[in-house]
């Protein structure tokens, strides 16, 4: 369900703001929305998007049905998993910009820079999962940071609000985990479970 429209819908239906999802090129330049690089058998970004079908014949998802269907009702975390699709993307997201606000996000600083590049008023995510690549969010020109929930401390949540940005994190799927965070000052949670997030903090 990972990936999928109906993923997506439970995730609104439960009471979230929003969705994370993960963007590949394919061959002929199709932005799919797909985690791995692999489809039932196919290397994504060396197939074209008409013969990426899985054993029903089903296609993958694209970037410009997500843009469609929720850019009016749900932020939007666009995570960038492979480079060389930074200048086609923007004209997509400018063609139905999101109402509920978004952001780019990739664990590539390449990619960040580039989407800068493209256009400085962007705002960008800096995913991390390595405790050494920390720091790194100070060099970059990002507007949210985004580690891993077990990097982060009350300082760090300090230092990111003191140089005026963001954090975020992920995938947070316990209450008392969830809580914790939001004490500290979090931004925002990224988690697989839907209900247990909004219910965490609307339950009496």
């Amino acid at each position: 369900m990972e990936n999928s429209l109906v993923a997506f819908e439970y995730a609104l239906s439960k009471g979230c703001d929003g969705f994370e999802f993960d963007v590949r090129q394919t061959r002929d330049r199709r932005n799919v929305i797909w985690h791995d690089p692999g489809y039932h058998g196919r290397q994504i970004a060396e197939t074209n998007y008409v013969d990426l079908v899985d054993r029903s014949g089903n296609r993958l998802l694209t970037l410009d049905e997500v843009f469609a269907q929720f850019s009016h009702r749900a932020y939007l975390d666009i995570e960038l998993k492979t480079s060389g699709s930074e200048e086609a993307i923007v004209p997509i997201l400018k063609a139905r910009p999101p109402q509920r606000g978004y952001i780019f996000s990739s664990f590539f600083p390449d990619i960040l820079e580039r989407l800068h590049d493209v256009d400085k008023a962007l705002p960008l995510g800096f995913l991390c999962e390595r405790r050494e690549h920390v720091e790194a969010w100070h060099d970059l020109p990002v507007h949210v940071f985004l580690p891993r929930h077990d990097l982060i401390e009350s300082r760090l949540i300090g230092d990111i609000h003191n140089a005026g940005r963001q954090i975020m994190t992920w995938i947070v799927n316990s209450s008392h985990q969830m809580r914790r965070l939001a004490d500290w000052g979090i931004d925002g949670l990224i988690s697989d479970n839907a209900q247990l997030l909004y219910q965490t903090f609307h339950n009496t």
